[in-house]
């Protein structure tokens, strides 16, 4: 049996089907909630965020239309939760979303390499903190872009839309991310 595309059960719910919820809670929460834990570093304030964007899902619901792929959708709820935020901070938003400079997620690949050698689970241990800790070295604006695309697997034009950016800036933000991260693991 095939499963039903997350489009098709958004549609579902949002015609009363509460079951086709629960399938793209479970789809989705794990990704979207280590997402915003990595954007804003505290396990409080993600699960505070994680809730809202799931809340104003259901808020929006009877709107939805397939016009993108739902986790690009998702993610716009989520991406706006995370700026709302900034923008009640009395700092307000990161600087980095403003100064940008000129698949399995990496995360998992670096902790699953040469997977079941007792020899090298320490050490795939400390990579996967060393990545963890440069994640948080990111710029906001690259940091997020990585995400989505490791996370949730969208495309450049989806991360776009979603950070309201032009595909290049997107694209720009993911390869220098990309960049930063490769060169902090070569140096440790």
């Amino acid at each position: 049996m095939q499963e039903a595309a997350d489009e098709t059960l958004m549609q579902r719910y949002r015609d009363g089907d509460a079951q086709a919820f629960e399938v793209l809670y479970r789809r989705h929460k794990g990704p979207m909630y280590r997402y915003l834990l990595r954007q804003c570093s505290s396990a409080a304030l993600a699960e505070e965020l994680f809730q809202d964007v799931w809340m104003n899902l259901i808020k929006a619901r009877e709107r939805y239309e397939p016009r993108a792929r739902f986790s690009a959708w998702l993610y716009t709820l989520a991406h706006n939760r995370l700026v709302d935020h900034y923008r009640r901070q009395a700092a307000g938003m990161p600087i980095s979303y403003d100064d940008d400079p000129d698949d399995a997620p990496l995360i998992e690949r670096v902790a699953d390499s040469e997977v079941h050698q007792p020899d090298n689970e320490l050490d795939r241990r400390r990579q996967a903190q060393q990545l963890l800790a440069l994640l948080t070295q990111l710029p906001e604006a690259q940091r997020e872009a990585f995400l989505l695309r490791q996370e949730s697997g969208l495309s450049l034009d989806e991360i776009a839309t979603v950070t309201g950016v032009s595909m290049e800036t997107a694209k720009s933000r993911l390869r220098y991310a990309l960049a930063k991260l490769r060169q902090g693991m070569k140096e440790n």
